[in-house]
């Protein structure tokens, strides 16, 4: 065997169908591993339909729009997108490590690449599910599709894609780096601190001035901000697009250099 014919990770060279099925099989491994999970189903499900129940059912928290719908239900799908790319997958990656799986798993067929692809097809997964159960209850709480044509939709998967992208490299920068236990207090307490004053769950202008001012160029602050436009308004928020993808650049990069894998 030559050297070409060895990929970079260490493994014999594979071609492209053959490589698909490894990572869609991974995909399906870790989606699967996320759902009969009953702390991640709390985290990606439970959490997510209580606060958007208390949002619609409640005006203890101001929302822009003619009605409530619209804009808590961005808020709570902003929600779900950190819970399942980020607080979920720096937990599940900071103790793969630990028990070795990691370093197991980049050494088979599938490859570190492959390893890392199947994780980011499962967060696309999980939330596919997540959005399904969200818009289901949301319909039952009264909303009947205001904001809600083709222009939203295809925005508001740009806004949930590149958010994940930027938590999912957040996640692996922590998860990566940090001690299981660190990784365990550092990723769920900013998870409550991204819901309460991070712009996620509530709108930014709710905030002091100075906390709003930071907090609409951060990655939490930016996907919330830009998906409660988009369902109260219809306008795409090119500067919150702008925010993500910059984070998403620094994430990889920094995800990239100091992610450890064992």
């Amino acid at each position: 065997m030559t050297a070409q014919s060895l990929a970079v990770d260490g493994v014999p060279r594979a071609d492209a169908g053959t490589r698909a099925r490894r990572v869609l099989a991974q995909t399906r491994f870790e989606t699967a591993a996320v759902l009969r999970n009953g702390e991640q189903l709390l985290l990606t499900f439970i959490l997510p339909v209580i606060a958007l129940v208390v949002l619609v059912r409640t005006d203890l928290v101001p929302l822009p729009g003619a009605t409530r719908a619209p804009a808590a239900l961005a808020g709570v799908l902003a929600l779900a997108v950190a819970s399942t790319a980020f607080t979920s997958q720096a937990i599940a990656v900071a103790f793969d490590r630990r028990w070795g799986v990691l370093r197991m798993l980049a050494t088979t067929p599938l490859g570190r690449r492959g390893l890392l692809a199947g994780k980011l097809g499962a967060v696309v997964c999980v939330l596919a599910v997540q959005a399904v159960v969200l818009l289901l209850v949301a319909a039952v709480l009264g909303w009947r599709g205001e904001g809600f044509g083709v222009a939203a939709l295809a925005g508001g998967a740009l806004f949930v894609l590149l958010g994940a992208a930027v938590f999912v490299s957040l996640a692996l920068l922590i998860g990566g780096t940090l001690r299981p236990e660190a990784v365990l207090a550092v990723a769920n307490l900013l998870w409550v601190l991204m819901a309460g004053g991070g712009g996620l769950l509530l709108p930014v202008d709710t905030l002091p001035a100075p906390l709003a001012q930071v907090v609409v160029l951060l990655p939490c602050g930016a996907l919330g901000e830009g998906l409660r436009l988009l369902a109260t308004t219809g306008r795409l928020d090119l500067a919150a697009l702008a925010v993500l993808a910059v984070w998403t650049a620094a994430g990889s990069w920094l995800a990239a250099r100091y992610f450890r894998w064992d």
